[in-house]
């Protein structure tokens, strides 16, 4: 029998997309023939993944797992909305979340990190899964938040399934005090979190060229309404003021009692918010968008 090496793995994957596991299997049945491997994937469905991966995925689900004072967010894309409400995709989903709550949402531990009950990694179970459902599928994010002692608090804005749907909010609460009464404030600034969009949890993290940005577009405004040099400083550092509170998580005011700002709401319940994370399904991915129409008068020019 011809010994497989690495790089006939390697080779074999990159001309089917299937599975490290799979197209080392796929060269042991075949006795290395390449060409033998690749029909052999075929004929187990397992080689559609190379032909989905161009396409774009921006649907899926965001999904989340909390054990105690550790949580975890990720999101799995997949092409359509169907697919996102299939039950097999769903439970695939949960547990890659779980997972990820193991590895601390670090993506490429992930991915490589074993896939519950599949005797493969997680990377290599979703493009199995790639060419049992039949569409483009990834793991595109996860992020994680912990505190020493208090609460991690979830909260799901248009809920799919268990645990999962559109939009996932994480909330960090730090403190000594009781737990219930953590997770109920806890799950008020999650929604708030949903709602309000927040760009940091303070003014000091802040992305500086988010900042920067920001107050060269208040001093060209400024400029531009005839005010003069000497007092357009002082005009951009109250604007810049409004500006941190609409986008910064601590400074904003409560939505549910729109009086309150947040770092207050937190200190109000003897705790300090330590971190949170939104995540939005297909946040930034530019969706291909298709001209039936076109297509069909393709097709019959053709």
């Amino acid at each position: 029998m011809a010994a497989i090496t690495a790089s006939m793995v390697k080779d074999l994957r990159e001309k089917t997309g299937a599975g490290m596991m799979d197209c080392k299997t796929a060269l042991q049945e075949n006795d290395g023939d390449i060409e033998a491997a690749v029909d052999w994937l075929r004929k187990k469905g397992l080689s559609k993944a190379a032909k989905k991966a161009g396409r774009t995925a921006a649907d899926g689900l965001v999904a989340y797992a909390v054990d105690g004072n550790k949580g975890v967010v990720v999101e799995v894309n997949s092409e359509t909305d169907f697919v996102a409400r299939n039950e097999k995709f769903q439970n695939m989903v949960a547990n890659i979340a779980d997972v990820a709550l193991s590895v601390d949402g670090d993506i490429e531990k992930l991915k490589a990190a074993d896939y519950p009950g599949a005797g493969k990694s997680v990377e290599d179970h979703i493009t199995e899964m790639v060419g049992s459902i039949g569409e483009h599928m990834s793991v595109r994010r996860s992020a994680s938040l912990s505190v020493s002692q208090g609460v991690v608090v979830p909260y799901v804005h248009t809920q799919i399934a268990d645990q999962a749907g559109k939009i996932v909010v994480l909330v960090a609460l730090e403190s000594a005090g009781d737990a219930d009464a953590l997770q109920s404030v806890g799950k008020q600034i999650a929604m708030h979190v949903a709602a309000s969009r927040p760009l940091a949890l303070s003014v000091n993290d802040l992305d500086a060229t988010v900042v920067e940005r920001e107050k060269s577009v208040l001093a060209e405004q400024a400029r531009a309404s005839g005010k003069p040099e000497q007092i357009i400083d002082k005009m951009v550092e109250g604007r810049m003021q409004k500006f941190y509170e609409e986008s910064v998580l601590l400074e904003q005011v409560f939505v549910i009692d729109g009086e309150t700002r947040i770092k207050d709401v937190a200190k109000n319940a003897g705790a300090e918010l330590k971190g949170f994370i939104r995540m939005e399904l297909g946040e930034g991915v530019e969706k291909e968008e298709s001209d039936f129409a076109a297509e069909v008068a393709a097709m019959n020019k053709g």
